[in-house]
């Protein structure tokens, strides 16, 4: 059994989902597609143009949160995972609307391989945050006096624009001691839409392992193997 299976055994009919965007979110998209033939009734609010056109080719049912307001369960992945179960996310750019969609759910579940399992986030030696535009060069100097190293994120020769037309920066950082303060730090900087931690969202990890799958839930009640 897969992490992504693993997963789909959570989502019951009439179930409203978040649908991440990344490697593992695709994975459980997927399958999510497949049962949906087989008779699943569900419907999705996709967290990035990629994953929409994806749940659309494998028609899913797409439904906006102006729609919906609330949802049972989103199914992400996740960059950096630490054991509070805190995450750093975005490193495939749609950091922003993961954590809205993320906010508007019951319950978040997070798809990961054992690599991304951290003592301390920041391990892994980078920070996305998101910026309009307008405010980069500001955002650029204020991030850095808080001792982080802001690169532009590229694509093809050009600035990687995000679906909400803003740029990221890829914040060189090392393990972050108060990842609660620094989120409030960096909000503060006018331009800011968003940055990569999110802090006391997730509810439930699927570990995806050489014998199994391992489940780590935030009140560590159940954890175990699967498959």
């Amino acid at each position: 059994m897969t992490a992504a299976e693993r997963a789909l055994e959570m989502i019951e009919d009439g179930f409203l989902l978040g649908l991440g965007t990344g490697r593992a979110a695709t994975e459980f998209v997927r399958l999510l597609g497949e049962r949906i033939q087989q008779g699943l009734r569900v419907k999705g609010v996709s967290t990035s143009q990629a994953t929409a056109e994806l749940a659309a080719r494998l028609e899913i049912p797409l439904v906006t949160l102006e729609e919906v307001g609330r949802l049972d369960v989103t199914v992400d992945g996740a960059d950096e995972v630490d054991p509070k179960l805190d995450l750093i996310k975005g490193y495939g750019g749609a950091l922003v609307r993961e954590k809205i969609v993320a906010a508007c759910s019951e319950r978040l579940i997070i798809l990961i391989g054992p690599e991304k399992l951290v003592q301390q986030l920041g391990e892994r030696g980078r920070l996305p945050v998101e910026v309009v535009p307008f405010g980069m060069s500001l955002a650029g100097r204020c991030l850095g006096a808080l001792g982080l190293t802001p690169q532009l994120r590229m694509h093809v020769g050009e600035p990687f624009v995000t679906d909400n037309r803003n740029y990221i920066l890829d914040c060189g950082t090392r393990p972050i001691s108060s990842p609660q303060e620094l989120e409030r730090e960096i909000l503060s900087i006018p331009g800011v839409v968003g940055t990569g931690l999110f802090l006391g969202m997730t509810d439930t990890v699927l570990i995806q392992g050489a014998d199994g799958v391992e489940e780590r839930r935030r009140d560590r009640t159940t954890q175990g193997k699967v498959g």
